[in-house]
């Protein structure tokens, strides 16, 4: 066990079977996430960046038991959150929420506000209907930026802005000290992705709530992340606090993708590491190094030897046989 760790993931491998044929038998596996471990610390943020279908999303999921892990741990406040019982679980939900991508199709349209935001409220026996649960559910939007006449209305009379607060509000009223964000501000104009960060920074400062964010964009990620870890096809290839991740990558994927954020400069020139080749299936992974198929660093090693998740000093974890 990792002192001060609120949550800690040990292993963690999630698969999805590939079936063929009329009797659907079973021919390989996705590898969404495969063997992953790292830990996020009380009143803190974990950013997780990686390109589009690399597992990030799979393994928030998986973490709150959203998806059944194949293998490996996942222990909140010591417990084990994947052998938990239905009633332990159930416990677990209350200090363990998730914010969507999605902020439309996450909420039910037929439902309005307040009984989106009372909904778990009323199934966790915390409140029964009534003004007590109507004072607390106006408690908790209007300090997410909503107000008091929003209660009644439904999830399409609001802007998408508005609609992931509804999200956040949802998350936040059963008082969890742990919030998966699932890429929370992916699907807003730019001008809103900046309020939700900050409302998501000033939630965290209030209420010492952990965050893992999960994202594709970088300079989000540097913005609200204490740490950050990079991920590729399933696996995590680099992990460092967001200064020394961003001042000195070590691993070559994670130097592509940084080398990829626009500086708002047009007289600043960037050297662009174009990574050539296309991403490997994850149902078919490389050999050895799953990125010695597009890195300009490999050797015969990689190709044959799955890197070590090491750590460089300081706690600058690398999975590169090279890194230094």
């Amino acid at each position: 066990m990792i002192e001060n760790a609120l949550l800690e993931v040990d292993n963690l491998k999630k698969y999805f079977p590939i079936y063929k044929g009329i009797f659907r038998k079973k021919v390989g596996d996705v590898k969404a996430v495969d063997n992953i471990s790292f830990y996020i610390k009380e009143g803190e943020t974990l950013g997780l960046v990686g390109e589009s279908g690399c597992g990030k999303s799979t393994t928030g999921r998986t973490i709150l038991r959203l998806l059944d892990a194949n293998e490996g741990k996942v222990y909140y406040k010591g417990k084990d959150v994947l052998n938990a019982s239905k009633d332990e679980m159930m416990k677990l939900r209350r200090e363990m929420q998730i914010v969507f991508q999605d902020p439309y199709s996450s909420l039910n349209p037929r439902m309005t506000v307040s009984q989106i935001v009372g909904e778990s409220l009323v199934e966790h026996g915390l409140y029964k209907k009534g003004k007590k649960l109507d004072d607390y559910i106006t408690e908790v939007i209007v300090s997410c930026g909503l107000a008091k006449y929003h209660l009644n209305r439904y999830p399409h009379e609001f802007s998408g802005g508005q609609r992931q607060r509804i999200g956040v509000a949802r998350a936040l009223a059963l008082n969890p000290s742990f919030i998966v964000a699932d890429e929370p501000v992916s699907a807003l104009d730019v001008s809103i992705q900046s309020q939700i960060i900050n409302l998501l920074t000033d939630l965290q400062k209030d209420r010492g709530l952990s965050y893992l964010f999960i994202s594709h964009d970088l300079g989000v990620v540097k913005y609200i992340s204490h740490r950050v870890g990079v991920m590729y096809l399933g696996s995590l290839v680099e992990m460092a606090n967001k200064k020394d991740l961003f001042n000195d990558p070590k691993h070559p994927y994670t130097q592509a993708l940084l080398s990829a954020i626009p500086v708002p400069n047009p007289k600043t020139k960037i050297k662009r590491i174009i990574l050539e080749g296309d991403i490997p299936s994850p149902a078919n992974p490389p050999s050895g190094c799953k990125f010695h198929t597009r890195c300009i660093y490999a050797k015969d090693i990689c190709k044959e030897e799955i890197p070590e998740f090491r750590n460089l000093g300081g706690e600058h974890f690398v999975a590169c046989h090279f890194a230094k």
